[in-house]
Parts: structure tokens; C-alpha cells; sequence
């Protein structure tokens, strides 16, 4: 059986941030986040990475990458762009920026022969959820059972502000019910000292449980998935033409599947904790936080 490929989504423009922080240097010899997923793949037993990208990014992309990565694991590039054609769609439509997640999925069509995970470019996951997806798209994935990486909402908050999220409800055998994106979550301390969770709505706050299960953009399909999205995307179009930030983002599509009983998606739980980039304010906290990752022996200093 082939290895899993690794699908990076990395054409975003970064305009918060300020730079292209999918070249970054956040470890202590200038790695990546990227890298940091990259080698936990590896370990993982994944056999190939392909960066999605806008062709601008390319000559850099290749000049981070290719080098260190010769030999570790194949590496291939996927341009997101404005050209429509190429899904069979003959029209032009101007717009400032591409049309989202799943649009950037389905650049990759080409270069994805075997079932692969996608994540963000900018997201720090943790070895644990890159190794129960191998083992997912390994023994268990088909084109009617996929799934997504089910992270603890507790470790994937922020000590300075609001975070949004989307919340999985999971059945009882862990396949997805739903997937709500919620804005406005919080902590909340109380008078005793004790801290809790809470998302905010309509002025009244909801408790949500530390382990409650998150999706963080980190998926597990097999290629029928492009399928799919060739099916569901020039209707997206067509419905949203003359909407410039109208965009087809990847949770929509197992929403669907699920609702209309074409594949369940398994909830993999797992303990990693995530952390990523915003903006450049959160540069140093991700650095902190992958200095004591290497000071407790889970990465070593130098990862390539």
C-alpha cells in the first residue's frame, strides 16, 4: 500500500501577519511551523508533501525547502489560482484572492494519486495527531469513511484573547454529527480560582467542556474527495459570482457528505497541542512554545 501524502496548505497571503510566515524561522536554527509538521510526518510514515501554493511563493518555497528535504520524504508544489478552467468552469471572475480552502484542496488534484491529510501551513499539530492519521489513512480510511483530527478545546486556547472554533458534535461510535464553528471563546475565571471555557452568544455565556472535540483544519480523505469538490464547486460559483469573499472552505464538504449519507467522518481524537500564528505578536509565544518542546526531548534542536 502507498504511504499517505501531506497536503500543506500554504498560498495564504499572511496580510495580518505581515510577511510570508510560511518561511518563517521559529526554531532555534530557523525551522518552520511547516517543518515541524513535516518531520512529524516523516515519522509518521508519511511519503510525500505537496505544498499548496500562488506560483509567486514558488522560487522561495523551493529555496526553503528542497534542499533540506532531499531524501527525507518527495516533495511536490499545487498552484492556487483565479483560473476557473481547469475545474470546467468558462468564465472569468475577478477577485482579490483565491476561493478558499477546499479550492486549494483541489489545486492539489494532480499531484495526489493517494489518500492524504491536509493541514495548515501555519499550525503547529504535535506528533500524536499526525501519527493516529497515518495509522487512519494506513489500515482504516475508504471513500465512504474518512476523517478529522479532533483536538481538546483546552489545548487549543489562547492566554490573550477570543479564539474561534469549530465544534464537532460526535456521535456515539465518534463519527462527526456536525461541525459549528463557534466565535467568542473565552476563559472565564471564577471567584474561587477555578477556570472555565465558555463561548459567547447573543450576550449569555455557554460553557464548553476542556475536552470538548475541535476541528483545527486537519483532515483525512482519500482522492474520491476531489470528486466531490469537482461536483459542488461550480455551483459554489455560480451562487456566489458577484460575492468577492464568498469562499469554498474544506468543512463544508463533510457536512454534506455526512448529511446526505455519501461517507461518515471519524473524530480522531488526540492530545497534541495546538498552537499557531496569527500575527507577529504571536511569534514569540510560538517560539517559547517549541523551545520547551525541545527541552523536554520531543524535537531535537535541530530537526534537518
Amino acid at each position: 500500500m502507498n504511504k499517505p501524502t501531506l497536503v500543506v496548505l500554504a498560498a495564504g497571503m499572511a496580510s495580518r501577519y505581515g510577511s510570508l510566515k510560511q518561511v518563517d524561522g521559529f526554531g532555534p536554527h530557523k525551522e518552520t511551523i511547516i517543518d515541524y509538521s513535516i518531520y512529524d510526518a516523516v515519522r509518521a510514515g508519511f511519503g510525500k508533501v505537496v505544498f499548496v501554493i500562488r506560483e509567486e511563493f514558488e522560487e522561495v518555497m523551493r529555496n526553503t525547502f528542497d534542499e533540506k528535504l532531499r531524501g527525507k520524504i518527495e516533495v511536490a508544489y499545487a498552484f492556487q489560482n483565479f483560473d476557473l478552467r481547469r475545474f470546467g468552469i468558462d468564465r472569468d471572475i475577478e477577485r482579490a484572492k483565491p476561493w478558499g480552502t477546499a479550492h486549494a484542496v483541489m489545486s492539489a488534484k494532480d499531484q495526489v494519486q493517494e489518500n492524504f491529510c491536509v493541514i495548515n501551513a501555519d499550525d503547529f499539530y504535535g506528533f500524536d495527531a499526525f501519527d493516529k492519521m497515518a495509522q487512519f489513512l494506513t489500515k482504516d480510511v475508504s471513500d465512504s469513511n474518512m476523517a478529522l483530527m479532533g483536538f481538546q478545546l483546552g489545548n487549543t486556547m489562547s492566554d490573550y484573547g477570543y479564539v474561534s472554533r469549530g465544534v464537532c458534535e460526535v456521535d456515539a461510535e465518534g463519527n462527526m454529527q456536525s461541525v459549528t464553528e463557534r466565535t467568542n471563546i473565552f476563559y472565564v475565571k471564577g471567584e474561587d480560582g477555578s477556570t472555565k471555557i465558555v463561548f459567547e452568544e447573543d450576550g449569555v455565556q455557554h460553557e464548553l467542556p476542556f475536552d470538548t472535540r475541535v476541528s483545527m483544519n486537519f483532515w483525512g480523505f482519500t482522492p474520491h474527495i476531489f470528486t466531490v469538490l469537482q461536483d459542488l464547486f461550480p455551483d459554489f460559483v455560480a451562487q456566489n459570482a458577484d460575492n468577492p469573499k464568498a469562499e469554498f472552505f474544506i468543512p463544508t464538504i463533510p457536512d454534506y457528505m455526512v448529511k446526505n449519507n455519501q461517507a461518515d467522518f471519524k473524530v480522531i481524537p488526540t492530545s497534541s497541542k495546538w498552537f499557531g500564528v496569527t500575527y507577529k505578536e504571536d511569534k514569540p509565544i510560538v517560539q517559547e512554545s517549541i523551545s520547551e518542546l525541545i527541552k523536554n526531548g520531543t524535537y531535537p534542536a535541530k530537526l534537518f
